[in-house]
């Protein structure tokens, strides 16, 4: 039985690295928010975990509107986002430290 958990938390573990439930933080500057669009534009460094390699200043969507009331224009903030099909989303913000 140990066997059979232990096998099933293995494969847990290989799941959520394999869809990014894993992601790794991203260093940035908000440049720009629109509550009314759900959007935030954020200047950041080479996000590895988004195939962007280059820094680049680009417009995201939030997964959650209560996102943008953390922030405001000018805070450095580290985030993490996803890959969706209607373009990348920020599913986690806060200002850095």
């Amino acid at each position: 039985m140990n066997r059979i958990v232990r096998i099933a938390s293995i494969l847990a573990l290989a799941m959520s690295v394999a869809t990014g439930a894993l992601a790794a933080s991203i260093s940035g500057e908000v440049k720009k928010i629109d509550e009314g669009a759900g959007k935030i534009t954020l200047k950041h460094g080479p996000a590895k975990s988004l195939g962007m390699e280059e820094p680049m200043t680009m417009v995201y969507r939030v997964k959650d509107p209560a996102l943008l009331k953390q922030v405001k224009v000018g805070d450095k903030v580290t985030f993490e986002a996803e890959e969706a099909a209607s373009g990348y989303t920020v599913t986690k913000i806060e200002k850095a430290k």
